[in-house]
């Protein structure tokens, strides 16, 4: 024994290496899967280690930093910066090719517009809720003024960690915004203060009979049992895959997951495409009605946006009855955090800004457009796209990628694999362990604040107090040759709708107002 020891010690290292290499190479050569590393013993190798990280490479090295998508060098370092309070300005004037095409111009005032000092603006530069009240034309029992313009977006326990949802509910807490839940049905990670909006879809998880179809009896068990539940979203189709249903693999599905979805543990789990509870358009309505009675809260859908001809039908029965949703969510088809094949993403269903312009023109040409509140989800997490969106009639904004790039995403671009480095979008407890509550939900909150500030600042330079007084006319975008810039007015073919604002302070003072502001006055 102490021979072959003594021999292998005399062995050299690089002839170990030389063993190893062999030993491979064998491999290589009687394998079939990888034509590649077959051709190329060893060497071959390299090709698949480079692919492995070329996300990184070209990342950090090699993309300049506006180019990358789906959100660039620049629109990252711009929420990480804010998040952390850090300094978010730019030197040397502006990289960007201010001449390219759809860039959004912003018109502003000769004389901004200036707060008295008793403004709410000079008293907290964050204040910043939506101009209209959810369920205020229907006559719900518990109609909602969202406290922030800016909010969560629909993102599931599951999608995303347990430590994720938690410190983006806190954070939205500290915010005064609202936290979609997502269709994975309420958790306890919904549940840290902030005001939540219920949200499903074709699964009905949280609110689902045995046999997968809707629970009226479990819904209104939920509200009561819930207090910050303030609205309800009814998710029709969603950005990344519209018309598309989806599978939840059972080895996904832990003792956690499964009560809160109500579902069994380790089995797999079907969302269809279409909705069980209704089928055509009417069905639909008497389906939100029949919500709002048994609930008394806001109901609205959530839709990326296609074909019109049902929306068209939507809008006609709103009118003949009187009622309707009482807010709609219009998702962009760019994709957001829920993962889909790329021919759903990159092809079904219109960007946001066209699917919006499109649905808002119809609601407005059948005189219905102060009624709805429209909240806008598709990365307008920015403050100019914000004023963009306004521009355009949306009310309020929802955002998932940019919220979480602010408790941590590095935009990996994994969300599917649940290998997420941040520990964002996994189910490793391991993973999970690097983030730290008090201190992302502190990011967010200050992600927000920031957005709202920064907004606020355009809106009076604007000449304006709120948002929601923009016009089509206040902002410009980049066409063609023939007439580079032109305003959302001359490009969408529209006008807006005004938005009735008398003033912030009677916001402040709006007995419907969310958040935790009525309570601290």
């Amino acid at each position: 024994m102490d021979a072959i020891l003594d021999f292998l010690g005399g062995i050299p290292w690089w002839a170990w290496l030389l063993v190893v290499f062999g030993f491979i190479a064998l491999r290589d050569i009687f394998q079939r899967k990888h034509t590649i590393s077959h051709n190329f013993p060893i060497i071959g190798h390299i090709r698949y280690m480079l692919e492995s990280i070329g996300p990184e490479l070209r990342q950090y090295l090699v993309a300049n930093n506006r180019e990358e998508l789906p959100f660039n060098r620049i629109e990252r370092g711009w929420i990480y910066a804010s998040a952390k309070k850090e300094n978010n300005y730019e030197g040397f004037g502006t990289d960007r090719d201010i001449y390219q095409y759809q860039h959004v111009f912003i018109n502003n005032a000769m004389i901004p517009y200036k707060l008295s000092p008793d403004h709410p603006n000079t008293l907290d530069k964050c204040f910043l809720p939506c101009a209209k009240v959810m369920g205020q034309h229907n006559k719900r029992k518990r109609p909602y003024r969202p406290a922030s313009i800016i909010n969560i977006s629909a993102m599931s326990f599951g999608s995303l960690s347990a430590k994720a949802i938690e410190s983006l509910n806190i954070g939205a807490a500290k915010a005064q915004a609202y936290h979609n839940t997502g269709e994975g049905g309420l958790s306890p990670y919904h549940q840290k203060g902030a005001d939540v909006v219920f949200h499903f879809g074709t699964g009905y998880f949280g609110v689902r009979n045995p046999d997968g179809t809707f629970s009226m009896e479990k819904m209104r068990q939920l509200v009561a049992d819930n207090p910050q539940i303030r609205a309800i979203e009814v998710k029709l189709s969603q950005g990344a895959k519209p018309g598309k249903g989806g599978v939840l693999p059972g080895k996904k599905i832990t003792k956690e997951i499964a009560a809160i979805r109500g579902v069994e543990v380790g089995k797999d789990v079907l969302s269809p495409p279409t909705h069980s509870a209704f089928s055509t358009v009417p069905e639909l309505l008497d389906f939100i009605e029949d919500i709002a009675e048994n609930t008394g809260l806001p109901v609205g859908i959530k839709a990326a946006i296609g074909k019109l001809d049902q929306w068209e039908e939507l809008a006609r029965e709103m009118k003949q009855r009187g009622t309707g949703p009482d807010f709609i969510s219009v998702d962009g088809g760019e994709g957001g955090t829920g993962a889909a094949p790329p021919s759903f993403a990159d092809h079904v269903s219109l960007p946001w800004v066209y699917g919006f312009a499109d649905l808002y023109k119809l609601f407005q040409n059948h005189g219905l457009t102060d009624r709805i509140v429209f909240v806008g989800s598709g990365k307008l997490g920015f403050p100019a796209k914000g004023a963009m969106a306004f521009a355009l009639g949306v009310d309020v904004i929802n955002v998932a990628r940019e919220a979480m790039m602010s408790i941590g995403c590095i935009q990996a671009q994994i969300c599917h694999t649940n290998r997420c480095p941040a520990g964002v979008a996994t189910q490793s407890k391991w993973l999970q362990n690097g983030i730290d509550i008090p201190l992302k939900s502190d990011r967010l909150n200050q992600y927000f604040k920031t957005f709202r500030k920064e907004l606020i600042e355009i809106t009076h330079a604007a000449g304006y107090e709120h948002p929601c007084q923009f016009t089509m006319a206040d902002v410009e975008m980049n066409m063609d040759d023939k007439h580079l810039s032109q305003d959302m007015r001359s490009t969408f073919k529209y006008k807006k709708q005004p938005v009735p604002f008398e003033s912030m302070q009677k916001l402040k003072e709006c007995i419907h107002l969310g958040g935790s502001y009525q309570t601290s006055n």
